[in-house]
């Protein structure tokens, strides 16, 4: 529309005539977009009634702008981090290899308590770290871009951070070369998140944990001796496994890129 619109359309606009075609509208719109004259004849051509309760809804919002806004109550929000939650089980898995250490160091003839326990003094940690029922913030952290396997092992290394200084400390205590349960704490840590793309991380923890109880620690203490895979000799054969479950957990990153419900 090249010229200005007549009052009298304006005024049929205005009122919102039917008689008024689509075409004649869209031009009428476009003109106003560029008019400022046209868009005060606009202004004046709008009913009585519509134009009152305009100016109202106008005073209203200069009022409340005025006003600015009240002062806000802030709540200080639970903690639910990472570190929050896994304190208990930090607590827990030092609480375990203090009691190994006293273990050992009053019964001469009990295997070591230090090295039985050492595999799985993480894996209570990591299947915490890493569990729908532990974590308030799942649903948040699943539908986030780097939810998948970077999460899990920065998760996993802080974890490992946390409880290798308490292994090396009661291992230093009770005489026990570094590789014999460090190894041991690694390759479970490692399992614990190969098979954690298949079975969910926590699950895969916590069945490691009652397979070694089962199968390493009870006949350890009733035949009060303490297993081959627990000897010095066998450091090599726990080094090769991590490497294999570390190469296993990468090569498998993306069985923890889709966090499913009903793995965790």
């Amino acid at each position: 529309m090249t010229d200005h619109p007549t009052p009298a359309l304006l005024s049929r606009y205005a009122t919102g005539d039917d008689g008024v075609d689509d075409v004649t509208v869209w031009a009428v719109e476009a003109h106003l977009e560029s008019c400022a004259g046209c868009r005060a004849l606009l202004a004046g051509a709008v009913d009585p009634a519509a134009r009152q309760l305009l100016d109202r809804v106008a005073v209203g919002i200069a009022a409340g702008v005025d006003a600015g806004p009240g002062p806000v109550r802030r709540r200080r929000l639970r903690r639910t981090g990472v570190a929050a939650r896994l304190l208990p089980w930090l607590a827990t898995a030092t609480a375990l290899v203090l009691v190994a250490v006293l273990l050992e160091m009053v019964s001469v003839r009990m295997p070591s308590p230090v090295l039985l326990v050492a595999p799985l003094a993480p894996l209570l940690m990591v299947a915490a770290a890493w569990s729908r029922r532990t974590d308030p913030a799942w649903e948040l952290i699943a539908t986030t871009p780097r939810a998948g396997l970077s999460l899990l092992l920065r998760r996993a290394l802080a974890i490992l951070t946390a409880v290798v200084p308490v292994l090396a400390v009661a291992g230093w205590w009770t005489g026990h070369a570094p590789a014999v349960w460090l190894l041991p704490c690694l390759a479970f840590t490692a399992g614990a998140l190969a098979l954690g793309g298949l079975v969910g991380v926590d699950r895969a923890a916590l069945g490691l944990a009652v397979a070694w109880s089962a199968g390493v620690i009870t006949p350890s203490l009733v035949g009060q001796e303490l297993p081959i895979l627990l000897e010095t000799r066998s450091w090599p054969g726990w080094a090769l496994a991590t490497v294999a479950l570390s190469a296993a957990v990468l090569l498998r990153a993306t069985d923890h890129s889709r966090l499913r419900a009903d793995r965790s």
